[in-house]
């Protein structure tokens, strides 16, 4: 475990907002292998638990966010130590604060942020320690965090600022897949990508998560079988992984990942 300072900027949880809560559960539990624990807090939550504890959850989508035409999705929550401070530079860096900071009693609290781009983020400051850890994903866990976006350079500096994260390598996927991808991390442990939306990929920069699974193949095949869609891949990646990007019943993206063997 660690501190807020400590964890800075390190992804803490991920909440999935859909339309059907039941049916949600029943695919993501027989595809990624998750079981479910129950919040015992002031409202009725659901966790998402995996082999070393909870790593995030699931809730209604917000009529606001309906409202807007937002679609079923997955949010990213990046630890912080002052809050309050975070959504101050998070506005002076072009961002928006789209849900103001919010207490979860004996959690801590969060907000809802947009990138100057426009992707959406969380960011999260416990009462206690920071959940989530730094070491290799096992299977179950989010081993990946990739922003899809309009400038990725400028994504980059203010996500330098606000979270501490640091550029690592980078690739260059040719001009048809967006050109340079650029890992990012912290403490010099890679945390994930991000690359310029191709002109032919729809829809809004957002994030997009990768949940680490044993067999690619199998995960796939319970993804269909479940009622998901394989909308990109599965391919392999620089060093020998496998990824796959999919789409949720309700119409959530999220992605498969596994390690080379």
């Amino acid at each position: 475990m660690a501190s807020n300072e400590e964890a800075r900027g390190r992804f803490a949880w991920y909440d999935l907002m859909t339309t059907d809560i039941p049916a949600a559960i029943a695919f993501y539990t027989k595809v990624v292998g998750w079981e479910t624990e129950d919040w015992k807090g002031d409202k009725p939550y659901t966790m998402w638990r995996a082999a070393k504890g909870p790593i995030g959850g699931v809730m209604d989508l917000p009529e606001e966010a309906k409202k807007m035409g937002a679609p079923p999705n997955w949010m990213g929550y990046g630890a912080v130590p002052d809050l309050e401070a975070t959504c101050a530079l998070a506005t002076e860096l072009g961002g928006k604060v789209l849900v103001p900071p919010m207490k979860i009693p004996e959690v801590g609290a969060f907000a809802v942020l947009s990138d100057p781009q426009g992707a959406v983020i969380a960011a999260f400051s416990g009462s206690g320690d920071a959940p989530g850890h730094d070491e290799q994903k096992k299977v179950g866990e989010v081993s990946w965090n990739e922003l899809m976006t309009s400038d990725y350079e400028g994504a980059f500096a203010f996500y330098e600022k606000l979270f501490g994260w640091t550029k690592m390598d980078t690739m260059d996927m040719g001009p048809e897949m967006g050109g340079i991808y650029q890992i990012f991390g912290r403490g010099g442990l890679p945390l994930g990508g991000m690359f310029k939306k191709p002109d032919a990929m729809p829809g809004p920069p957002m994030w997009l998560y990768y949940f680490n699974v044993d067999d690619m193949d199998a995960a796939l095949e319970r993804t269909k079988v479940e009622g998901g869609k394989i909308l990109n891949g599965p391919m392999e990646v620089p060093g020998g992984d496998k990824v796959c990007q999919c789409m949720d019943p309700q119409g959530a993206m999220f992605a498969l990942h596994a390690y080379k063997k």
